[in-house]
């Protein structure tokens, strides 16, 4: 069969066109903004990418087209689909009725940590020699790779709130039954597609309402909206994080903390992560495990050699004393938990913040207030205002400064660095926090650095 993905180079996008060459389809695919790592992986697996979405491209009709979820009706490759009447459906329902029917599917929900959840859950498996299926919004270093079929009846899958399509308005999530399903925590995000938190709300419940009567949910007791959630309905059993499930930390900055369970401690979690958010995301990896078999004790030696996460605390440059790391943060409780756990590590003479408030929702504004205390680990913060921003970065910026933090505000990259080259000392860490690709920051960066 012929797949063309409309949209191929979004995380999910191109990890699905991946698993459709794995079944044996020749998959072809366009996109707007084709750029690495995703285009790298493209090309990789023998995927054709064309640039744009001329109505040339579908010529002739192949026999599927996945639509993603950033194409919309005016966009001439979409309008080509329905005139011509040539079958199309959306990515997550492709995934739901090529992939994960007749497997154990783990799904890993939540507002923040579902890419590393997800990827240390799927390594949690390998290690256990599970070899599961996996389809991740980003690489796990221990693979290589953000998506495979793999070679049993278990499957791990990001599940994202996001919508499905623009003929689908569900989350994606509600596509995928999972039967072991985390829910990490719930905010307000996606102000672009969701009116409130109530509208969020009920796109997770709609997930609950999926899951068997012999499937688990995993949630953390501290996350109230979660329990809000549940309260709506649940009929699947449930392992509390902090009941079921809890832990002690050994160091503050969370790259060392014991494991309980029903309040015996099963083991302890020594690797290179940081922050408590992190210790949740392996609590909650550590119970869905136990939930298909896997001992707590098999789960934490796996974890011992969890290795991350691309573009999650990554570290991109190491010169003259100086680290920078990329970051993907890019909601204020985020940067907050990312910032926190960098400064408990105890190891960095300064903690700079170089953020781009580039999602949907932060260029509404919608997060504007809570940006201040976001930072507020952070010794000197960089922001920097991209095209298009609609509301006011530089109140943000002097709120900053009236707290005591040394805060400026750029719209250049290449000001950026040369700032950040002339401050920056021996024993300082940069963190570079967006959702895209920050004008090539980080290569900038690292080669500034090190000349």
């Amino acid at each position: 069969m012929h797949i063309h993905i409309l949209g191929i180079c979004g995380t999910f996008m191109g990890s699905l066109a991946q698993l459709a060459v794995a079944q044996g389809h020749k998959v072809t695919g366009s996109d707007q903004n084709v750029y690495p790592p995703m285009s790298t992986q493209l090309e990789n697996a023998g995927i054709e990418i064309t640039q744009g979405f001329s109505p040339d491209q579908l010529k002739p009709a192949p026999d599927l087209v996945v639509i993603g979820n950033a194409m919309s009706r005016g966009n001439e490759a979409v309008e080509y689909v329905l005139n011509k009447q040539i079958p199309y459906t959306s990515g997550p329902a492709y995934l739901a009725d090529h992939i994960l029917k007749d497997k154990w599917v783990m799904a890993v929900a939540g507002t923040h940590g579902k890419t590393t959840t997800t990827s240390m859950l799927t390594w949690v498996l390998e290690y256990c020699g599970f070899k599961p299926g996996f389809l991740i919004g980003g690489v796990p270093k221990n693979f290589g790779v953000s998506a495979r079929l793999g070679e049993s009846d278990f499957f791990v899958v990001e599940a994202d709130e996001y919508d499905s399509a623009f003929f689908d308005k569900r989350s994606k999530f509600v596509h995928y039954h999972g039967r072991t399903v985390i829910l990490n925590n719930l905010e307000f995000d996606h102000a672009d597609i969701f009116k409130d938190i109530d509208a969020i709300k009920t796109q997770f419940h709609h997930l609950v309402r999926t899951v068997p009567s012999d499937g688990q949910i995993i949630y953390p007791q501290s996350e109230a909206r979660i329990g809000e959630t549940l309260q709506m309905g649940c009929w699947t059993p449930t392992s509390v994080i902090g009941k079921d499930w809890d832990f002690e930390l050994i160091n503050q900055s969370g790259s060392h903390f014991a494991v309980l369970k029903a309040g015996e401690k099963v083991g302890e979690v020594n690797w290179g992560q940081t922050g408590q958010h992190n210790v949740m995301n392996a609590l909650a990896c550590i119970a869905a495990a136990y939930h298909v078999g896997i001992l707590p004790a098999d789960a934490i030696d796996a974890l011992n050699q969890f290795e991350g996460v691309k573009r999650r605390m990554e570290l991109v440059a190491d010169e003259n004393g100086i680290q920078a790391y990329d970051d993907f943060a890019h909601h204020p409780t985020a940067i907050k938990s990312t910032l926190a756990g960098i400064r408990r590590t105890g190891n960095y003479k300064r903690v700079w913040a170089v953020i781009e408030p580039r999602s949907n929702t932060m260029r509404m504004g919608v997060h504007k207030a809570a940006l201040p205390d976001s930072v507020q680990d952070a010794d000197d913060i960089i922001w920097f205002q991209p095209k298009g921003l609609n509301w006011d970065i530089e109140s943000v910026v002097d709120e900053c400064t009236a707290q005591g933090h040394k805060s400026v505000l750029f719209d250049d990259i290449d000001a950026i660095i040369a700032h950040l080259v002339d401050q920056a000392e021996p024993g300082d860490a940069i963190v570079l926090m967006s959702n895209g690709g920050f004008g090539g920051i980080h290569q900038k960066l690292a080669q500034a650095l090190k000349a």
